[in-house]
C-alpha cells in the first residue's frame, strides 16, 4: 500500500529530527558549557571580544538546552502535556536562535575595528560598549521574538493544547507571513550583511596597509579567516532554513494541493536541524579568537591533573 504523502513528514519527525536533534545538544552543550564555565574562572581581563563571544556561548547553551524536549516527543511521537511548556521551549529556542546570530555579527564587527584601532582606542572597543551593546541585543530579540508567544497561545486554542508546532505552522494569516518576513529582514540578513560588510572591510585593509603591517599581517590573517568562515557559515546554514520557512508559511495560506503542501515542509524540516547546528560549530569560534583563554584553559586543565594524580 503506498504511503500517503503526510507519512514522509512524521517519519522525518521521528526518525531524522528527533536523533539530530539529540546529537546537537549532546555535541554542542559541552563544548559551550567550557566557554560559560571557563571564561569566568580562566580570564581575569575580559575585553569586548570575550564579552561577546561569552554571551554566544550563553545563548548557544540556552538553545540546545530546548532541543531535548523537541527530540523525546518527536521520537514518541507524542501530543503535548503542557502547552505553557511549549510557548516557553519555543519561544527560548528563537529568542536564542537570532541573539547567536547577532552575537556572531558583533564579534566580526569587533575584529574590523580591531584591526583598525589595534590600541583599542575606539569607544566601542571598551569592555562597557561591549556590555551596553549585549543587553542592546538580547532587549531587541525578546521585543523581535514577542509576537511569537501570542501565535503560540492562539495555535494552543485551535488544537487543544495537544500540538507544540514548529514555526512555519503556528498560523495561517498573511500578518503571520509578514512577521516571518519581517524577522528575516532584521534577524538574519541585516547581521548576515553586517558580517560580509565587515570580511570585505578587513581584506581591503590587509591589501591597501600590507606594507604598514608587514611584521604582525599573520596576526590579522586569523581574524580576517574567521570573519569569512562566519559569513559563509551564515549563508550555508541560514540561508536554506529561512527560505523554506518562508516558502513553508506562503505555501498554506495561496490554496496549494495538501501534497505540495506536505512536500514543502518536508523539505523545510530538513532544513531546520542544518540551522541548528551552528551552536554546535560557534565552540570553534571560540578558541580560534581566543589565543589566551586557549593557554590559560590548557594550563587550568593541566594544573588539575596535576592535583588529581597527586
Amino acid at each position: 500500500m503506498p504511503l500517503n504523502c503526510t507519512d514522509a513528514d512524521q517519519l522525518l519527525m521521528k526518525y531524522y529530527l528527533s536523533p539530530v536533534y539529540a546529537l546537537e545538544f549532546t555535541l554542542g552543550f559541552l563544548g559551550n558549557l567550557v566557554v560559560v564555565l571557563g571564561y569566568p574562572l580562566c580570564l581575569l581581563e575580559w575585553r569586548s571580544t570575550n564579552v561577546y563571544l561569552y554571551n554566544l556561548a550563553v545563548s548557544d547553551s540556552i538553545f540546545l538546552c530546548t532541543l531535548p524536549r523537541l527530540s523525546y516527543l518527536y521520537a514518541n511521537e507524542m501530543d503535548e502535556t503542557s502547552p505553557p511548556a511549549c510557548v516557553f521551549n519555543r519561544y527560548m529556542l528563537h529568542v536564542n536562535l537570532y541573539s547567536s546570530i547577532l552575537f556572531m555579527a558583533l564579534v566580526s564587527v569587533d575584529r574590523f575595528l580591531l584591526l583598525c584601532h589595534p590600541h583599542r582606542n575606539h569607544v566601542f572597543l571598551t569592555r562597557k560598549a561591549a556590555i551596553c551593546a549585549s543587553l542592546v541585543v538580547w532587549l531587541l530579540v525578546n521585543i523581535e521574538m514577542a509576537p511569537i508567544i501570542y501565535y503560540n497561545d492562539q495555535n494552543n486554542l485551535e488544537n487543544n493544547g495537544t500540538k507544540c508546532n514548529d514555526f512555519a505552522s503556528l498560523s495561517k494569516t498573511w500578518g503571520f507571513f509578514g512577521y516571518s518576513m519581517g524577522l528575516t529582514l532584521l534577524g538574519y540578513l541585516v547581521p548576515l550583511l553586517a558580517l560580509f560588510i565587515s570580511s570585505r572591510r578587513i581584506a581591503s585593509v590587509l591589501t591597501t596597509q600590507e606594507e604598514a603591517f608587514k611584521n604582525r599581517a599573520q596576526s590579522f590573517k586569523r581574524p580576517l579567516f574567521v570573519v569569512r568562515a562566519a559569513f559563509f557559515m551564515f549563508l550555508l546554514l541560514y540561508t536554506p532554513y529561512h527560505v523554506m520557512r518562508n516558502v513553508r508559511i506562503a505555501s498554506r495560506l495561496n490554496g496549494q494541493s495538501d501534497c505540495s503542501v506536505e512536500h514543502i515542509e518536508s523539505v523545510y524540516i530538513v532544513t531546520r536541524p542544518i540551522a541548528f547546528s551552528h551552536s554546535v560549530i560557534n565552540p570553534v569560534f571560540y578558541f580560534l579568537m581566543s589565543d589566551q583563554f586557549r593557554e590559560l584553559l590548557v594550563a587550568k586543565l593541566q594544573s588539575l591533573k596535576r592535583r588529581i594524580v597527586n
